[in-house]
């Protein structure tokens, strides 16, 4: 790695040089440099501590802490997408999906863990890939106005956004989502550190009401066109309705829902990779889980004949919806 380090710093010492008129992509290019090796600044003396982690590092860390909700994204998104082309008797995916499961001399089977796998990815990967360019873009052009590096939580909010959205969202959706939740939720604060929204969230919460066909109703989880499979949380709010999935279903994550929320034991497993890891708090987790049981436990005490959901265990909050 010696000589791309020397590469690196050669061109770093001709893009800083201020009458170069490649300066305006220093910022790019430190983003690339910190994204293959740590930054150069370090702790040398007394009173600050030497620790061997900083923020890029913890970035990373959040992302290694995604990867099983991201596979478990790649699996569930193939096995609903497989079930509804199944139930409709089709042997292939349809438009340029069918056309890799082709050439990869795979067909349609939910009982495929290898045909779920690469199907969902098929779903999820576009939709990532677009989230990364393009809010990569308006980071790049506010790093450049303002003459800041670009930081690494981009690459967390650019795979958190993917995950919390359903599998047949428009892409022009994606793109304007998280434009407007890296414009408006982050960048209008001033950038990392100052913004008091998760970039993500509020790109979803924009789309939630700018857009509701495309993220609310039943149809919208299950990426087949005719099909139409209601979500956990619709079965439960209506008592007239016989829960078509278990328990135990939810837990694994083997639902419809957005592409990387369904799994709750997935989920489980990145937390403990942050409370081992130390970059997650278990005071901060341990106060979310008590609002939520607190709340949920009052409003079964409440009760209400309008909105079964009052009536939900909080152990299905657990395992069903967002939390």
């Amino acid at each position: 790695m010696n000589p791309i380090r020397k590469l690196f710093d050669t061109l770093e010492k001709t893009l800083s040089a201020k009458d170069s008129k490649y300066r305006p992509l220093l910022p790019i290019f430190k983003a690339i440099d910190n994204f293959f090796f740590s930054a150069p600044d370090i702790t040398a003396s007394a009173p600050h501590v030497r620790d061997g982690m900083d923020l890029q590092r913890m970035m990373v860390f959040v992302g290694y802490a995604l990867l099983p909700p991201t596979l478990m994204a790649f699996y569930n998104t193939g096995l609903q997408a497989n079930i509804g082309l199944e139930t409709l008797g089709i042997s292939l995916p349809p438009g340029w999906r069918g056309e890799i499961f082709e050439i990869l001399g795979l067909s349609v089977s939910s009982k495929s863990i290898l045909a779920n796998t690469v199907l969902g990815a098929l779903y999820f990967l576009p939709v990532y890939f677009l989230t990364l360019i393009v809010g990569g873009i308006w980071e790049v052009i506010f790093a450049v106005i303002r003459k800041e590096a670009v930081r690494e939580g981009f690459l967390v909010t650019s795979l958190l956004f993917a995950l919390i959205l359903p599998p047949d969202i428009p892409w022009w959706q994606v793109a304007l989502g998280i434009s407007f939740g890296v414009v408006i939720g982050k960048e209008m604060f001033g950038g990392v550190g100052m913004n008091i929204l998760n970039p993500a969230l509020t790109g979803r919460a924009f789309l939630f009401f700018a857009y509701p066909g495309s993220i609310t109703g039943d149809s919208v989880w299950v990426p087949v066109d005719g099909i139409s499979r209601a979500t956990p949380l619709s079965e439960l709010s209506n008592q007239a309705v016989e829960l078509s999935f278990t328990f135990k279903d939810a837990f694994w994550g083997t639902i419809p829902g957005s592409m990387g929320e369904t799994s709750a034991f997935a989920c489980l497993l990145g937390a403990a990779f942050l409370l081992i890891t130390r970059i997650a708090s278990w005071r901060i987790m341990l106060g979310v889980i008590l609002g939520m049981v607190t709340l949920s436990l009052t409003f079964n005490i409440i009760g209400s004949n309008t909105n079964p959901m009052f009536s939900v265990s909080p152990l299905w909050h657990f395992v069903a919806g967002g939390f």
